[in-house]
């Protein structure tokens, strides 16, 4: 009866665990994503999924239209497709590097050996 009972607490143990290490922040994190999709407006810079960057010229209910440039290049793309709002870039701040620090005299010197070594071919 005893180890019935202590595996059962195990298995109530173990799905407690992989709920708050994985199901939880998943469905906090897609809520988050919700919220942000709902709260569109217009004038707004957002990226798509895809990379497309563009202003919101109009929200409707379950899409928006976006202008991708000065020509006035209009898409229609629908909510979910919004990857952010704002231009996103795949570097990240300074902040968020750690442990990486910026050695721009290698980086200099890299660049100067193909250099040197087509001026030698020539």
């Amino acid at each position: 009866m005893e180890q019935g009972t202590s595996m059962i607490i195990m298995l109530v143990l173990m799905f407690a665990i992989m709920y708050f290490m994985m199901i939880r922040p998943e469905n906090k994190r897609k809520k988050k994503a919700q919220e942000m999709r709902d709260s569109l407006k217009k004038g707004d810079v957002i990226t798509s999924i895809g990379g497309i960057v563009g202003k919101i010229a109009h929200v409707n209910k379950d899409t928006i239209i976006i202008e991708t440039s000065e020509d006035r290049v209009r898409m229609e793309l629908t909510k979910w497709a919004v990857s952010s709002v704002g231009v996103q870039t795949g570097e990240q701040p300074e902040e968020l590097k750690k442990g990486e620090k910026k050695e721009e005299a290698p980086a200099e010197e890299t660049a100067e050996i193909p250099e040197t070594a087509e001026a030698e071919e020539k």
